[in-house]
């Protein structure tokens, strides 16, 4: 496992080796939970490597995800798009096949809502709603846009919530379900309630009962339960509609990408 952080000039960087897992409860770390935009605007791991993110479009993501973690005192934090090397089998086959345990031993999962938003005029974030600025102090801050109308805060996000793409994802499912502790935020990076507060809502979006929600264990519930939780949801390649609900269903299975269907028959 490989963890993100800001260092003291504000440059994304990664760890430099793996984590091992006897090794990673020594690191109090945040997870971001996202539906993922076009492959060229996603960071990627050889982006971080060079250097080369700041001008893509998911670098926004990054960098809430950073300043959320530091304002809940956590240094460290993982994002699927840029910690793993999809370039190395290995790499990724660890990853799908611990992904569910890396969500739920994280301290905080923060779910980003591209699509969802939390004020009046529901115009697009502009990238100017939040910033992140790194002091000398190393530490960073908000900076505040001055008040304006499209600043106040839209009462009623919760029709735009329940139809949220990201309730119908497949990967989304288990980071949804494995994590502890899950927060909401609008794309201006607004917090919307917890998956505790929420958990009514939540299990009427999705069917997932609120004692799944709550954290027991998933072989407390029949295996045509959980099949049915992921039914409706999508994935962009077939074989990830299998792949991830491997952590759901505690199996392990090699990946084999081009095989199509068969993933979901083995």
């Amino acid at each position: 496992m490989r963890l993100l952080y800001f260092d003291a000039h504000g440059e994304l960087k990664l760890t430099k080796d793996h984590i091992e897992d006897t090794l990673v409860n020594l690191f109090d770390y945040a997870v971001l939970s996202h539906t993922w935009g076009a492959d060229e605007e996603e960071v990627t791991f050889e982006d971080v490597q060079h250097g080369n993110y700041k001008q893509k479009a998911g670098y926004d993501k990054l960098q809430f995800c950073g300043k959320q973690a530091q304002s809940d005192g956590l240094r460290y934090f993982w994002v699927d798009t840029c910690c793993i090397d999809k370039s190395s089998s290995a790499d990724l086959q660890e990853a799908i096949t611990c992904m569910f345990r890396w969500y739920r031993d994280s301290t905080k999962c923060y779910v980003f809502l591209a699509d969802v938003t939390n004020r009046e005029n529901g115009n697009k974030r502009t990238g100017q709603t939040w910033k992140l600025s790194l002091r000398r102090s190393g530490r960073f801050s908000k900076r505040q846009p001055a008040a304006s109308p499209e600043s106040q805060f839209e009462p009623k996000w919760d029709s735009a919530f329940r139809k949220s793409r990201y309730f119908t994802r497949g990967w989304t499912l288990q980071e949804l379900i494995a994590p502890k502790a899950v927060e909401f935020f609008s794309r201006e990076g607004d917090k919307l309630g917890s998956k505790e507060t929420l958990e009514e809502m939540i299990h009427e979006i999705t069917g997932v009962p609120i004692d799944a929600l709550r954290g027991s264990p998933m072989s407390s519930f029949p295996v045509e339960q959980r099949m049915r939780w992921a039914a409706n949801r999508k994935t962009r390649r077939k074989e990830d509609k299998a792949y991830c609900l491997l952590g759901i269903f505690d199996v392990f299975m090699p990946l084999i990408y081009g095989e199509g269907d068969n993933a979901f028959a083995r």
